[in-house]
This record gives structure tokens, sequence and C-alpha cells, in this order.
């Protein structure tokens, strides 16, 4: 008793609570022997901005949007033409593996950031040329994609604020918004096969859509995307198809340019318009696209890449971390669309994989399955008291040193002091944080840190 009287009066009035709580914990927490979460994932940053380039024609979609554009965002551009390069090249290109170019890629970046200056360049090239039935825009139902795609079997779809539909899809018990995961998921695996179409009531033969392109060019705010997803949604594939690209901070603003759309860039778009890689006059409806061949130093990064993806997903496997799974086990699948996407925007005509291509799309990939599966872990809760625990985490990631002291967390995480001291609590014995005081003339103060800056510093000392 006068130890644990010793110990709070250590701390100042409004700290007392916390105290006692600590003291009667103290016991357990010093037979407790720290666990190492093996599928904790360490944050590699944002994507380096030399990856967002690729040469010939997605960089120069990109130039003309970056000097268009009044926000002028280099991600968001660059996954702009990234999808406009995918959406051309559609049913027409495969790689030895029979890997296609359709490909969901997501830009997040803050309201005003330059988010709407890609889809309108994409959409006015796809028009000039005359391809503008192959534009989408919101998903409406799966059924309503299906539609589409067995008219346009090649289609891009341009969807702002995708992070509405799927709170969308958590929250309403309407089908049709279920039915629109179960599309996605499914026409993403069918690009090289044959997806059968429903059957409607007084229809015998409901028709099947030979090789589907679907190409989804999405752009959200990065918190509300992340807060948006479920555990399912993490698990079952949808987040692992992703390529997911944060957007940074927004430019300098200047003028707005109007611009005619570059002639090169036209007349490759209107030579991928006409391409056929076959000869007969079913190429429309069952086409044989023409298989880009891959040199012999690709082939051998390709193999390194699944080696390596390979690896991470058997440590995510040990770890039980299905998130980790589902992403390393697409990682390979990745690395190869993007290398031939890269490959058909160097040299559309005679297009090689090499292994520029492939080392790029191999840097990428594991760049991005890193760091999606760090926001992952860091904002996908799953319950209330979990998003709690991650915005109170968030908070000290984002402070100066990782460090803040009692009264200002508590102010920015705008809940009452009881359910505070559970976080911290709770927190503290997971091993998330640690909790320093500091004594001043006249009182005590009390700091949160978070543990991975703390082991950080110490093995900077060793």
């Amino acid at each position: 008793m006068e130890r644990i009287a010793s110990s709070i009066a250590r701390y100042e009035p409004d700290q007392v609570a916390v105290a006692v709580v600590e003291n009667h914990w103290a016991q357990d927490r010093e037979r407790e022997v720290p666990v190492v979460d093996g599928a904790a994932t360490s944050d590699p940053g944002p994507l380096p901005g030399e990856l967002l380039r690729v040469p010939g024609f997605v960089s120069e979609v990109m130039d003309y949007c970056l000097e268009t554009a009044p926000y002028p965002n280099v991600a968001m551009a660059f996954a702009g033409a990234l999808a406009l390069q995918a959406t051309l090249a559609g049913r027409k290109v495969r790689d030895p593996g029979d890997n296609r170019t359709n490909i969901y890629i997501l830009g997040l970046a803050h309201s005003s950031a330059g988010k709407d200056r890609p889809r309108k360049i994409n959409a006015e090239i796809l028009h000039t040329i005359g391809l503008s039935g192959q534009i989408g825009g919101r998903f409406a139902s799966g059924e309503g994609i299906q539609d589409a795609l067995i008219t346009e079997p090649c289609m891009l779809f341009q969807t702002d604020e995708i992070d509405g539909m799927l709170q969308s899809i958590n929250k309403a018990r309407d089908a049709r918004y279920e039915s629109i995961m179960g599309t996605l998921l499914t026409m993403y695996s069918s690009a090289n096969s044959i997806f059968p179409m429903r059957r409607k009531a007084g229809k015998e033969a409901p028709g099947a859509i030979d090789q589907p392109c679907l190409v989804v060019f999405g752009t959200a705010i990065p918190n509300h995307y992340y807060e948006a997803l479920s555990e399912r949604m993490l698990t079952n594939g949808f987040f692992a198809r992703m390529i997911v690209l944060e957007c940074g901070t927004r430019s300098a603003g200047r003028e707005p340019r109007l611009l005619p759309l570059p002639n090169r860039v036209l007349e490759t778009a209107r030579w991928w318009g006409d391409f056929r890689s076959g000869t007969g006059n079913l190429e429309n409806w069952h086409p044989v696209p023409q298989i880009v061949p891959q040199a012999d130093e690709a082939k051998a990064v390709l193999i390194e890449t699944r080696l390596e993806a390979e690896a991470e997903y058997a440590k995510a496997e040990a770890a039980d971390d299905c998130v980790g799974t589902a992403v390393w086990g697409r990682a390979s699948e990745h690395t190869r669309k993007l290398a031939l996407i890269y490959a058909v925007s160097e040299n559309h005509e005679h297009p090689e994989i090499g292994r520029a291509a492939t080392e790029w799309a191999s840097h990428l990939v594991l760049h991005q399955a890193r760091r999606m599966l760090f926001m992952a872990q860091s904002h996908v809760a799953d319950n209330p008291f979990h998003a709690e625990c991650l915005k109170f985490l968030q908070k000290l990631r984002n402070a100066p040193g990782q460090e803040l002291p009692h009264s200002l967390l508590l102010k920015r995480m705008k809940i009452d002091a009881k359910s505070f001291l559970g976080l911290v609590t709770t927190l503290e014995q997971r091993g998330d944080i640690s909790i320093r005081t500091q004594t001043t003339p006249g009182r005590t103060g009390r700091f949160y840190r978070l543990a991975e800056a703390l082991t950080d510093r110490r093995g900077e000392g060793s």
C-alpha cells in the first residue's frame, strides 16, 4: 500500500485514475512476456517518384495532363495514363503466361488535388478516336457491368469516390451492391477465358463474354478509402486486386491552359483502335491476342519476384495473416501485367518485355504490396474499439518524434478521459506504446510514445 501511495503521489491530480489502473496491472505486466506479431508490416513510405514513369505512350499522356492540369499531380496523371494504355491494349496483347492488361488501379488524393483532369483526358482521347462506347462511370450493379461488357468487351470504368461504393457494399442490405463485388472479383480473373452471363427469365441462352477486359480507374480520399474497407474485402481478394497509388500533397496551382491533344498521342491511340492481331472476321468477338515475347533477362527478374512473393506469402501463412496471403498471392501476377503494359507503351508496333520493364514492375509491385499492407493494418478496424486504437496509434505516428503529451493527445482523440484510459491500458499491455513521465518544477508530465519509435532509437544507439 505504501508503494502504491508513493507512486500515485507522483502524478498530477487529473492523473490519479491512470496511476491506480497502472498499479492494478503492474504485477501482471512484470510477468508478461512480449509477443512479436509476425504479420506486422513496417512502413516503406510513399512510392518513389522514379517509379511513376513508363516510356512511350504513358509518359506522353502524363506530360499532356501535367501541362494542362490546374493542379498537376504526377501520381494521378500516371494512374490515368496507365489505365488508358491498359484499355487500348485490352484483348489485343498478352504475355507468354497469358496475362492480360486488365488492371484495377486506384489513386488516393485529397479533395481538389487533381483527380478530375486525368479522367477527362482519357474520355477525350477515347471519344476522339471513336471509342467513347468503352468509357463507363459509376457502378450501378453487377448486372449492369455485365450488360455493358457483353456489348463492349473492353471497357474503362472511371469511378470517383470509390469509398462510397465500398461503404454501400458494407452497410446496405440491397443485393445489388453485393453483386458489384462478386462481378468485379470474377471479371478480373476472366480476362483470358469466358465469363458466362446470368440467366434471365424467358430466355434459354444467356450467352457469354469472350475474354472480357475490365479496367477500373478509381479515385478516393486516402483515409475514407481504408476506413471503408472491411475485413471481408481484405481477405476475399478485392483489396489484393487493386494497385493503390497515393498522390501525396497538393501541388501549387496555376492558371488553366487550353492545349490540343498531341498528334503523337492521337496517332498511337488510333493505331491501337485499328489494331487486330488476327486476320479472321470474328476477331472482334473471339480475338486471338498477340503474344509479346520476353527477353531472357526479363524472365530471370520475373522468377526472382515470384520467389520473393512466395517467401512473403509463406511468412504470412505461418502467422495466420489472411490479408498478407491475399496481397502476396497476387504480387507475381501484378508484376507480369504491369511489365506487359510497360512493353506496349514503350513500343506499340514491336513490343518486347525486357529487363527494364520487369525490374520497374517488380519494384513497384513489391513496394506497393508492403505499403498497402501497412496502411490496411493502420486504418482498417474490426470493431469500433479497434478503430479508436488505430486512431490513437496514427496520432502518435504523425507526431514529431512519434511522441505526444497526455493533455494534447487527449484533445486530439476527442473522447472522454475514461475511454482514453482504456485505450492507453490496452495499447500498453499489447506493447504498442510506451509511457514515460517527466518531472518539472510543480508538476509531473506524462508522455506516450509509439513502441516502434522507441525500438528504432535503441537500434540507432547500439
